[in-house]
């Protein structure tokens, strides 16, 4: 075989690498779901559907978890002044580890006008993997107090998981974990490249891919000058 051919045989082949790494590789899932809130509030029981996002960013050894409600649920009869109302929300998990996650986030930055959808803040919360495996975050019960009360709100329409993240405990480990709060205290492996969503996998795996076809490249060059030297 002659070397410019085998040199268009190798960078094939590296290209080739480079795809199957990107194919191959799992990725997190994140989805936009909706949630039907039954809220029960000290004027009665209110209802309102809204897109839940929550969202996974590696932070220490563990990862940062942010909910966001895209629509406002429940209301109140009255105005609900700067910083009277503060929410806060459980996010259930599920697969390989058990369990909910607290979230919480500021009091209301501007009023609330009377019999207006209450718009939650994003709520943030550290979850800290204590099972290696894949881990769904499923939105839980949302609390808001205003005005020394307290309205409690529940999914009536079993919501699926708003996000799937691939994690490893301290020490790898595979053992159950019993139910309970999740938060922090415990680390992930740091051999595992971190997976958060959707994008960030894209990028990590693009990267990894873009490195194979480049590794390929340089071997073919080399076998190239190689090939020249040889003939002269």
């Amino acid at each position: 075989m002659s070397y410019p051919r085998r040199t268009a045989t190798l960078a094939s082949a590296a290209a080739l690498a480079g795809s199957a790494v990107l194919l191959a590789a799992p990725a997190a899932r994140a989805d936009v779901v909706d949630v039907d809130y039954r809220c029960q509030t000290p004027i009665g029981v209110k209802s309102a559907v809204s897109p839940i996002d929550i969202r996974g960013v590696r932070s220490g050894s563990g990862y940062r978890i942010t909910m966001s409600w895209q629509k406002g649920v429940s209301s109140s009869p009255v105005e609900l002044g700067k910083g009277a109302m503060t929410p806060s929300a459980t996010i259930r998990l599920g697969g390989a580890d058990g369990g909910t996650l607290a979230v919480s986030g500021p009091a209301n930055a501007a009023a609330i006008p009377a019999d207006t959808p209450i718009k939650i803040s994003d709520l943030s919360g550290t979850y800290t993997p204590r099972k290696s495996g894949k881990v769904t975050f499923t939105a839980g019960t949302l609390t808001i107090k205003a005005l020394g009360t307290t309205t409690t709100c529940t999914p009536a329409n079993s919501p699926e998981p708003s996000l799937t993240l691939a994690v490893t405990a301290a020490g790898g480990s595979s053992s159950p974990s019993s139910p309970g709060s999740s938060g922090s205290g415990g680390s992930s492996s740091a051999g595992q490249l971190p997976q958060t969503g959707p994008e960030d996998s894209v990028i990590a795996l693009g990267t990894l891919g873009g490195t194979v076809l480049l590794t390929g490249a340089a071997g073919a060059l080399w076998l190239t000058r190689q090939g020249r030297t040889a003939r002269r």
